[in-house]
């Protein structure tokens, strides 16, 4: 019987020091924990924002264009473009919401071209509005506050609401140096 307990014993002893310990097991855990940190600080920062907290200034911006490359003032620098608004009158303002992404023709407000299924991020400066079709990032450019467009994707084709490269708000446009269109009606 004492053969049998004794046998017993040396075969528990030696399947408990078989068995891994629990010191190596959060050794392990430690170092997958170090390993998704490095990859979270290598990785951009990407917000994405809900459609609910889209920035407010996105709500009425409205078309502007380089008018004088040499100032170094950007108030003087853009402007409202002459022939898209004068002449041709054919662009476009734009107004992202909560659930929508308007483009209206600047010269009729009711000639209008509606986006409603789009998701919104944010990257440091730049708002990125994701379509099927397009990819739509909008980027300040100047705190004044200045914006440059950039589509990605199929082509943004709108009757009568081209698509200006450079946009404002409607509150900061009078800020900028007025260039009016003459004897022209626009």
């Amino acid at each position: 019987m004492k053969n049998i307990i004794t046998g017993f014993s040396v075969a528990i002893v030696l399947l408990a020091s078989c068995s891994p310990s629990t010191g190596k097991k959060v050794d392990k855990a430690d170092s997958t924990a170090a390993k998704t940190d490095t990859v979270s600080q290598i990785t951009p920062q990407k917000t994405i924002i809900p459609k609910t907290d889209v920035p407010a200034d996105l709500s009425a911006l409205v078309p502007i264009d380089v008018l004088n490359t040499k100032s170094t003032d950007v108030l003087e620098k853009y402007g409202i473009e002459f022939s898209g608004n004068c002449y041709s009158c054919d662009l476009s303002s734009l107004s992202v919401t909560n659930n929508k992404m308007v483009w209206a023709n600047i010269c009729d407000e009711k000639d209008t071209f509606e986006i409603g299924d789009f998701s919104v991020s944010a990257e440091g400066n730049k708002t990125i509005l994701k379509t099927s079709d397009r990819i739509y990032i909008i980027t300040q450019i100047d705190p004044a506050p200045v914006y440059e467009l950039t589509i990605e994707g199929k082509k943004l084709e709108l009757n009568n609401k081209r698509p200006a490269k450079y946009f404002t708000t409607k509150k900061a446009l009078s800020l900028f140096k007025e260039h009016d269109c003459g004897d022209f009606e626009g």
